[in-house]
This record gives structure tokens, C-alpha cells and sequence, in this order.
């Protein structure tokens, strides 16, 4: 046969009989097979029309594809809202798209043996294998059709599914299904799921269709269920049951979506997918952590597996810069504040310290993100007070604990700060990662009391403020506990030196050698107690901090036994002699009234009041301020005590009458109020009036350096301070603080300033 014996017509019949699909009619046939005839054959090949035949049926197919395949596929992605329906729609879309590309295979397979029968090789869309060349005309009509909102279907569908998996590695196969309702031996979704994936597979859309749903989908389920078991515990270490619920649950169901029949082998494509999800949920992990950190340093040690697990993902993420934002912004607004008390504060810095110890042993993320913690520290009047009282009572407490371990406090100033050299060998620098604050200047240390002590940079702070609080706790109570005392006196000595707590030594030494001589003079024959037993706290005053300096005039029979006392101790100690302090001290009193009789024990200042009313019934507020040498306003507020006892009442303005007999009708409700005023008051003087006495100790000083050397600049004067007038415990006065006292004496007219030269007015 040849060219001419051929009737065109009837040969273009044969070949469309043998490839039906380039009809003209758009449905691809059911009754294709994938003979073809030989007839055929030798028709294409006499005519030499193999490569038209062959552009013929893939531009066939691709209109099929683009016409009336692919746009009834993305009608199956209409929003229904119903998961379940959700599950099934995404079936059948894709078992009407599979089975579509299987007729559509079948004509390839009989493309393919016209390619073999007469030796064409052309490739087509660069793809020798026409089976793949199909997969790509597939995933490019698809892709190029895609709706804007597919992925909701897509989700729905995997969603679904691995919440089944969820749940059946939870509860094992008693649970129903959650699709279909049915006990999971009778169910069928997970068969309809192996065969949703094994579709997709062979038509090589897995990842061009749900690659980037799938991944999303996990990210958030990931995300979900460790936000879901982290809330709110920090008691439990969930590191390890999170990695086994990733192996078990999530990489599990990748791999029955991913190896859908027994050809398959993605092993690469597991390990890469098993390597980013580890990564991921060792980065949310550490994020949802981070968030707590606040939460989990407020309940440390209970939180010190969630600790641990934070300490294990660092090195793992790098996100130790987000974890340095993060805590230093809850911590200003959350702690830093003028709502949280100062010991709230505190207690929280030291839980800080401990819980970052763990996180970073090396300081430096304890350094920098303890920075607006130590600053808010210093702005605080009483937070020195606090360290101390909390250094030194009773109960557990964590700087309590801190002061047993001893470990002495350095400074930069006196003691550099060897860091590693120890330990030379195994010596590693800082990280990187960490934004670092080179302003500091403090050493690095993880001890809790060096971090407050540098806080101030000065020991003297600390001391003074000790000094002060022991002095407060020794005057309130005659029968003071030296010894829980002494205790922490040498406790303290480990932390600041002997030479710190010298003075404090000395305080407690006068509390036990007023002990003894208040015996020696109560066994002295010479000396007599009538109505009014007395004892002294007889103290040496340069080494006590200063007392509040508050006038009082004593009841004329207070005054004649300390007249008594004195002459007694005169007698003992020879030339030494007493000076009282007629406002400190305690007074019990038992007051025997008419209907009934109270023991308190109150201030000398109370005691004073009511003998004078023991005297007068009734007295003005005038007289007795003239009595008593106190101002009238102070005297009210004392007289307030007894009228809250229903003892002293106001009858008149300003009058005042000693009542016997106490009223039915009188309201006693400001007592307690009165008497927690009257004992929360100290005996020494505020640290303003401290530090005013000390400025003018300098000041002396200052009159002699202008009264000799007639001009001097200010930092010749702060020099000379140092060397001559900064001794004891007394603190150092830097230079812009000397400046200021100065400037006031200049401005008192004590002083003269001219071109940067202080002289003593003529």
C-alpha cells in the first residue's frame, strides 16, 4: 500500500476509530482499549504522520482537561462549612479526577505503542516518558485553574484525618468515628483516606495540590496541641512526650499519606519532613515558654521542669534575643511598677536569679536582663530595708538562705573579679546570641546578695542599714535574743568583713553589759526602787546610729529615779556618768480604774501623760504641752492612745478629763489603729536627718581646710574629705553631692563662690 492507493477520508476514519478522542465530540469514550490496530498503524506510518497525531491527541486531551475534567474537579471545593461533608466532598473530587486520568492513561498507553511502531522518540514538554509527560499536563491544567479558596477543602480533609489518628493513638480503637459516627472496625474513612492519598500519588499531585495545606495544617496542630497540654503547667517536664507525640501522631500519619502503595519509597522526603517538624515544635515549644517565663520564674522551684525543657530547646532554636525582649518587657510591666511592693519586687529579682542560673550558668542573660531591675531598685527609698529586714528574719526566706551559705560579697572597687581563670582549661567565651549591655560595669556573680550589694556598689549602704534595723529591734524589747542576734551578726561578718560590723558588735556588747550592771545596781543596798522599778539600756553613743532627737520633760517621780539610777551607776563606774534619752524607752504601766484594771506597755511619752492626769483630772492641751515640753499637735495625737481606751476623754475643745468609769456607749474602734502607730515607729533618726548630721560633720571639716588654706576648688575639698572626714561607717559623700551642700551653704551666705573657688565670707 501507498500514498496513492490511499482514500484519505477512509484512512482518517481508521485512525479516529483507533484513537477515539480526537473526535470531535468533547466526552472521552468508556469502550477505548489499548490495541491498537494494525491497520492504523500502517496508515500513520505510509503518511509519515506520527509527531501530528501524537500533537494531536495531547492537544486533545490538554482541552479536555481545561474544559470539562479539571472545572467539575474545582466545583467539588464550594464552601459547605460541614467537616464532615468536608471529608467526603474531597473523596470524590478526587476519585472523579482519578478516574478521568485513567482514560486518559489509556490513550497515552496507545500513543505510546504507535511511538514504538515506528521508532518516534520525540519527547514531549521535555518528558521522554509519556506518563509523565501526562502528570505534568494534568498538575498544569489543574494549578492553572486554581480557585482562590481551595485550601479550606484540602484542610478539612487532612484535618479530619489526623485528628483520627489523634485520637486513636489516645484511646486506642474504642472510640467512634469521628466522620461517620461508627465503631472503628465497622468504619471506613480510613480506607477512604489510604485511597484519597494513593490517587493523588499516582497522579503526582500530593505535593503540588497539599503540600503547602498540609503544612500549614500540621504547624497549627502542632502549635494547638502544645499550647493545649503547656497551659498553665510548669510543674511537668513535656519535652519528651511531645517528641514521642510528634513520632507517634503526626509523622506516623505523614508517611500513610506520603508511602501509599508498596512501590513508593520516600525516605528522603520523611527524614526532611521529620527534621523541620522537630524544629518546629522545638521553636514553638520554646516561644509558648518564653511567653510564660514571667509566670514560670514567679512560681520557681515548683517550675523547674519547665525550666529544665527551656534550658534544653535554647541551644536548639536562636531564640535567647526574643527571650531577652520578651521577659524584660513583662518584667516593666508587670513587676516594675509603683503597684508591687518592694519585698514583692524583691522576692521576684531573687526567683529571677535563681530560675536564669538554670537557663544560662554562664550570668550573661542574668547580666543584661536584670538591668531595669537594678536601676528600678536604686529609684526605691526603702529598698535597702527590705534587703536587710529580709537578710535577717525569721521563717524560711530565700535571702535568709543565701546568708547561711556564707559566701563572702566582692566588689569591683576593692576585689577584681577572676572570671574562669580557676578553671582555666575549660573556659569557653561568652555566646553571641545574647544583646548584652556593656554599661553595667558590675561583675558577674550568681550570688544573690553580691548582685544586691552591686546594685549600690557600696557595702557602707548595707551596714549603715543593718546598724540601724538592729538598733530599731534592740530598743523596742529590753529582753532583746542577743544570741539569734550574734548569729546573724556573724553571718553577716562572713558576707562584709569584721571590720564592716565593728560597731554592730560593740551595740550588742552594750545590750549584755547593761544587763549586768542593771543587776549590779539593783544589788546595790545604797540604792532604792519604791514604786517605780527601773532598768537601762545604757549605750555608747559613738557607735550607735543617731537617735530621733524628740524633747520631753518626765513626771517629776520618772525623774527622781533616774536621778537614783545615775547616782547608783556613778557609784559602780566612778567617773563616768548617764545621759538619758527621756523619749525612748518602754513603760508597763497596770492602770487600776473603777470598773476596771489594764496592763500595757507603752512609750515614756504615754506614761508621762496619763501620771500627770494621775495628779490633775483634768488638764488643757496647753498646760500640759507646758508641762511636758511638747508641741501641742504631737500631744493630741499622743493623748489619742488613751482617749482610743476609753481612759481620757475630750469633754470640751481642747479640755481633757481622766475618766474612772468607762460609758456603755463609747465605740473603742480606733485602738488596734493607735497601737500599731505607736509600735511601728522607730527610735532612730529617718536616713534624711542621718545623712543631714553627717553632711554637717563635713561641714567642720570644710570651716577648718578655707580657714587655713583661705580658697579651695571643689575636688580639692572632696580629697581632703576622703583622706581626713570619710572614717567609720559613715558614707562616702561623692562629688556632685558635695557640690549641692555647697551650693546651700553659699546661698545661707556661710560661704563665698567666685571663678571655681569656695573662701569663708569676710
Amino acid at each position: 500500500m501507498n500514498n496513492k492507493d490511499l482514500d484519505y477520508k477512509t484512512a482518517w476514519n481508521t485512525i479516529k476509530l483507533a484513537f477515539p478522542i480526537l473526535e470531535v465530540s468533547s466526552s472521552i469514550p468508556d469502550d477505548d482499549f489499548e490495541v491498537v490496530p494494525c491497520e492504523a498503524l500502517n496508515i500513520i506510518k505510509i503518511l509519515n504522520l506520527t509527531e501530528q497525531i501524537q500533537d494531536l491527541i495531547i492537544s486533545k486531551i490538554e482541552e479536555r482537561l481545561r474544559k470539562n475534567i479539571v472545572p467539575k474537579f474545582w466545583s467539588h471545593f464550594k464552601k459547605t462549612g460541614n467537616e464532615t461533608t468536608g471529608f467526603q466532598e474531597f473523596h470524590d473530587a478526587v476519585k472523579y479526577l482519578f478516574y478521568y486520568y485513567i482514560k486518559l492513561d489509556l490513550i497515552i498507553n496507545k500513543l505510546i505503542v504507535l511511538r514504538e511502531a515506528n521508532n518516534f522518540a520525540k519527547p514531549v514538554y521535555n518528558q521522554s516518558c509519556l506518563h509523565e509527560a501526562l502528570r505534568l499536563i494534568v498538575k498544569a491544567v489543574l494549578l492553572s485553574q486554581l480557585p482562590v479558596d481551595y485550601q479550606w477543602l484540602i484542610s478539612s480533609f487532612y484535618e479530619t484525618a489526623l485528628k483520627m489518628q489523634d485520637l486513636e493513638e489516645e484511646n486506642g480503637m474504642n472510640e467512634q468515628c469521628i466522620v461517620c459516627l461508627q465503631e472503628h472496625y465497622s468504619c471506613s474513612c480510613l480506607e477512604i483516606f489510604e485511597n484519597t492519598n494513593r490517587k493523588l500519588g499516582k497522579m503526582a499531585l500530593l505535593e503540588p495540590l497539599i503540600g503547602q495545606a498540609l503544612t500549614n495544617l500540621i504547624y497549627n496542630y502542632i502549635q494547638l496541641h502544645i499550647q493545649k497540654i503547656c497551659k498553665d503547667s510548669f510543674d511537668t517536664s513535656h519535652l519528651e512526650a511531645l517528641e514521642k507525640w510528634l513520632q507517634s501522631v503526626v509523622i506516623s500519619w505523614l508517611k500513610k499519606i506520603y508511602v501509599y502503595d508498596s512501590t513508593t519509597k520516600p525516605e528522603c522526603l520523611i527524614d526532611e519532613f521529620d527534621q523541620k517538624l522537630i524544629s518546629y515544635l522545638y521553636n514553638t515549644y520554646t516561644k509558648i515558654r518564653i511567653d510564660q517565663l514571667f509566670n514560670i520564674i514567679i512560681e520557681y522551684p515548683d517550675s523547674l521542669p519547665a525550666l529544665e525543657d527551656l534550658r534544653l530547646c535554647l541551644p536548639k532554636t536562636d531564640l535567647k534575643p526574643h527571650l531577652t525582649k520578651t521577659l524584660q518587657k513583662a518584667m516593666e510591666t508587670r513587676l516594675l511598677h509603683p503597684g508591687v511592693s518592694t519585698s514583692d519586687v524583691l522576692t521576684a529579682y531573687v526567683a529571677t536569679i535563681r530560675s536564669l542560673r538554670i537557663l544560662d550558668p554562664c550570668g550573661l542573660l542574668l547580666e543584661t536582663i536584670t538591668q531595669p531591675v537594678h536601676q528600678y531598685l536604686r529609684s526605691r527609698e526603702d529598698t535597702i530595708r527590705c534587703v536587710v529586714s529580709s537578710l535577717t528574719e525569721e521563717g524560711p526566706n530565700d535571702l535568709a538562705e543565701e546568708l547561711v551559705r556564707g559566701e563572702a560579697v566582692q566588689l569591683d572597687e576593692n576585689t577584681p573579679v577572676d572570671d574562669g581563670v580557676e578553671d582555666w582549661e575549660t573556659w569557653t567565651p561568652d555566646p553571641v546570641d545574647v544583646i548584652t549591655s556593656k554599661s553595667s560595669g558590675l561583675p558577674r556573680t550568681s550570688d544573690i546578695i553580691s548582685m544586691l550589694v552591686n546594685v549600690y556598689g557600696s557595702k557602707e549602704l548595707f551596714v549603715n542599714e543593718y546598724r540601724t534595723l538592729l538598733a530599731d529591734r534592740l530598743l523596742s524589747q529590753y529582753s532583746c535574743d542577743t544570741e539569734k542576734e550574734i548569729r546573724y551578726l556573724e553571718l553577716l561578718k562572713l558576707r562584709f568583713g569584721d571590720s564592716q560590723l565593728h560597731y554592730c558588735e560593740v551595740m550588742l556588747k552594750d545590750i549584755a553589759d547593761s544587763k549586768r550592771i542593771n543587776q549590779h545596781i539593783k544589788q546595790d543596798l545604797n540604792y532604792s526602787e519604791d514604786d517605780i522599778p527601773m532598768s537601762a539600756m545604757i549605750v555608747s553613743a559613738q557607735f550607735w546610729p543617731p537617735f530621733k532627737d524628740e524633747k520631753l520633760e518626765l513626771h517629776r517621780k520618772l525623774v527622781k529615779q533616774m536621778e537614783n539610777y545615775t547616782s547608783a551607776f556613778e557609784t559602780l563606774k566612778g567617773s563616768r556618768t548617764l545621759c538619758w534619752k527621756n523619749h525612748l524607752g518602754i513603760v508597763d504601766l497596770e492602770i487600776e480604774l473603777a470598773d476596771r484594771t489594764l496592763n500595757l506597755s507603752v512609750s515614756p511619752v504615754h506614761a508621762t501623760i496619763l501620771m500627770h492626769f494621775q495628779d490633775h483630772k483634768t488638764l488643757s492641751l496647753e498646760t500640759l504641752s507646758k508641762m511636758m515640753h511638747v508641741p501641742p499637735t504631737v500631744l493630741r495625737r499622743k493623748l489619742s492612745f488613751w482617749q482610743s481606751h476609753g481612759i481620757i476623754t475630750e469633754p470640751e475643745p481642747d479640755i481633757f478629763y481622766l475618766q474612772e468609769e468607762q460609758e456603755q456607749n463609747e465605740n473603742n474602734i480606733q485602738d488596734d489603729i493607735v497601737v500599731e502607730d505607736y509600735e511601728s515607729e522607730s527610735a532612730m533618726a529617718s536616713a534624711q536627718d542621718q545623712r543631714e548630721e553627717e553632711l554637717q560633720t563635713f561641714w567642720s571639716y570644710i570651716l577648718g581646710m578655707l580657714m587655713n588654706l583661705d580658697t579651695l576648688p571643689l575636688e580639692r575639698i572632696h580629697q581632703m574629705l576622703k583622706m581626713f572626714a570619710f572614717q567609720g561607717p559613715t558614707i562616702e559623700c561623692n562629688l556632685q553631692e558635695l557640690k549641692v551642700f555647697l551650693d546651700r551653704k553659699v546661698r545661707e551666705h556661710q560661704l563665698i563662690y567666685s571663678n571655681g573657688l569656695y573662701r569663708l565670707p569676710k
